[in-house]
Parts: C-alpha cells; sequence; structure tokens
C-alpha cells in the first residue's frame, strides 16, 4: 500500500523491515531535482498561494457575466457553479498548453514532465485538475512535494525562478 499512496503511510517498522532506502536530502532529490533555485521542486506556501490566486481569478471573471447577490442563494449557486467551470477551464488549459496556471505564473511555479517532454498535454492536465478540486489527492503529499495527483500523472511542480 505505502508503494502506491507514498511514504506518508510508511511507518518506522516498515521502513525497518522492508527498505534500507535512505529518505531524501531535500525534495526532488530522488528525481534529480536541484535542491533550490531554477527546477527545484515548489513548496507547499507557494503552490498554495498560486491555488488561491486562480481561484480569486477565477470568482472575478466570473462577476463579469454573473453578478453574485450573497442575499438570493440561488444566484450564488449558479456564481459557484460557474466560478468551478471557470477555474477548471484556467486551471486544466494553460498548464495542457504552457505548463503554468495564471496563479503558478505569478509564483513562478511550472508542471513538468518526469519523462523530460516539454508540453504536459491535455489529459494530464485534465486529471491533475480533476483531482485538485477534491483537495486530498492534492494535499496529501510524498518526500518529493508530489501529490496524489502529480504521481498518477508524471508530474512535479518545479520553480521557475
Amino acid at each position: 500500500m505505502a508503494r502506491w499512496t507514498g511514504e506518508w503511510l510508511s511507518s518506522p517498522a516498515t521502513t525497518r523491515m522492508g527498505g534500507d532506502e535512505e529518505p531524501p536530502r531535500w525534495p526532488g532529490e530522488r528525481l534529480g531535482l536541484p535542491e533550490d533555485g531554477v527546477g527545484a521542486a515548489a513548496g507547499n506556501g507557494r503552490r498554495f498561494l498560486a491555488l488561491v490566486v486562480d481561484l480569486v481569478l477565477a470568482s472575478l471573471l466570473t462577476a463579469l457575466f454573473i453578478r453574485p447577490d450573497v442575499a438570493d442563494p440561488m444566484v450564488m449557486q449558479q456564481f459557484n457553479l460557474w466560478s468551478l467551470v471557470v477555474w477548471a477551464t484556467i486551471t486544466a488549459v494553460p498548464v495542457a498548453i504552457f505548463g503554468f496556471t495564471p496563479g503558478m505564473a505569478v509564483w513562478a511555479l511550472r508542471v513538468a514532465r518526469l519523462d523530460g517532454r516539454v508540453a504536459v498535454g491535455v489529459w494530464r492536465a485534465l486529471v491533475r485538475a480533476g483531482l485538485t478540486f477534491f483537495v486530498i489527492p492534492a494535499a496529501v503529499r510524498n518526500a518529493d512535494n508530489r501529490g496524489w495527483h502529480d504521481r498518477l500523472t508524471g508530474t512535479v511542480v518545479i520553480r521557475m525562478r
């Protein structure tokens, strides 16, 4: 089970029994990423702030077409649904084409494929956005700072500066 989910489920007992592999000295070391600077695995703070920027941008773009009215639950339900659609669009489309969302661009982050190809691709971008929506797959990280959505798609979020 720990192999599928990552190191977060392995205990000291299972590490002693089955694995004599040393833990990485920094996130991304096992992937060949540098410890710091360009190409290093992105930290949780930057990734979270990039997500916040994307969510705020999605709300602002939605507000251009649907006026939010906190007193009317039906309007807010419609606003929230369309905000989700806009968020999924500004998350999946730019990642598939450019490798980053608008929020990632603000915080100098990029999604990179582990196989070395430049474009993330449509299916990887859609799976990453879908699993990010469910929060837990993106929030549970391994020692390389990769969530379930990164491990499933063979990607890692790296720093651009």
